[in-house]
């Protein structure tokens, strides 16, 4: 398996190179390249499966990749080196990519190749970067992927019903595309998407959308029918402020 990394600063690619190395088995060659356009070059010569791309460089940003590369050649995974700030970083997680923070630690770049590797193949690099690209520019997020079985759903914030913890995974329900089961466990989204007042959490295993609830019922200690008729609990503690949330929204 080959990787390779674009960087502008040399002694970024040299700790990343020897992080790899020593980290990463399943990663025989490791290339570098110096700027976005060289780094495409190689892309096309070497074909790696994993490249390692910086945002910020003089001339081109990392961003600008697509610009450069026919989507034939869309064949492999990338994960972003950034120092960027947490709002860039909440569209990296919205779109389903993966990044390293500057300074990189082993841990770090571990777990992103063992994520991209289970992506390849199926990785639509292509359409994840263009939504990246979208939520970086737009200050108001509008979608998510969702990581599933068949690669990576985008689906819009507002086609979400509710999401439903399940272990280690997450049950997305949503309007137009049923049931997703994604990969990420509940807590995941409810960091991502807690600044948006859609959505809220009555309950430690629910995170549902206001927008969809169809009715309270007051016996049997409480509970919540949302519009595709699942019921979600509401913990003890959490009852008046939900009262309180939907008598505001009613």
């Amino acid at each position: 398996m080959k990787a390779l990394i674009i960087d502008d600063e040399k002694k970024a690619r040299q700790v990343l190179h020897v992080l790899i190395e020593e980290n990463c088995p399943k990663i025989t060659q490791v290339f570098e390249a110096t700027d976005l356009l060289s780094g495409v070059e190689l892309i096309k010569k070497e074909t790696p499966n994993i490249v390692f791309l910086d945002i910020e460089m003089p001339e081109h940003s990392g961003l600008e990749i697509l610009n450069f590369i026919e989507k034939e050649v869309y064949d492999f995974e990338i994960i972003f080196t950034t120092a960027y700030s947490e709002y860039a970083i909440k569209a990296f997680q919205l779109s389903a990519i993966d990044y390293l923070l500057k300074p990189v630690r082993p841990s770090q770049v571990m777990e992103a190749v063992d994520k991209a590797i289970n992506f390849l193949g199926n990785s639509q690099i292509n359409k994840r970067l263009t939504e990246l690209k979208s939520s970086i520019q737009d200050s108001n997020f509008k979608k998510i992927g969702l990581p599933n079985a068949n690669g990576i759903k985008f689906v819009n914030f507002t086609d979400i019903i509710l999401l439903e913890a399940d272990g280690m995974y997450t049950n997305v329900s949503t309007i137009n595309d049923g049931t997703i089961l994604v990969s990420k466990p509940l807590k995941f989204f409810v960091d991502i998407l807690q600044g948006i007042q859609i959505f809220y959490r009555p309950h430690r295993s629910h995170f549902i959308n206001l927008s969809y609830i169809k009715e309270y019922i007051k016996k049997d200690g409480g509970y919540i029918i949302m519009e595709n008729d699942k019921t979600v609990s509401i913990s003890n503690d959490k009852k008046e402020e939900f009262l309180t949330i939907v008598q505001n929204i009613g």
